[in-house]
């Protein structure tokens, strides 16, 4: 792997974090939502946010996977 790939994977892992990481906090919040710790409204708006971040990191991951699929084949 060259320095210039391997400065492209680290963009793209990177990306993927910031949505895994607001998925791990609104979880989080659904859990304290069940446990009456905050309002169910809550819990809704953080399932929609988790749901968002999820398509997120996918669409990041499909970037990644077509960015390393152009650099095999060349």
């Amino acid at each position: 792997m060259t320095n210039d790939e391997f400065s492209q994977l680290s963009v793209f892992v990177h990306d993927a974090r910031k949505p895994l990481n607001r998925i791990s906090m609104q979880a989080e919040l659904v859990k304290m939502a069940l446990n009456g710790e905050v309002p169910p409204e809550k819990a809704l708006a953080a399932l929609d946010k988790i749901i968002s971040s999820a398509k997120d990191c996918s669409h990041t991951l499909a970037e990644l996977t077509s960015a390393m699929s152009v650099n095999i084949s060349e």
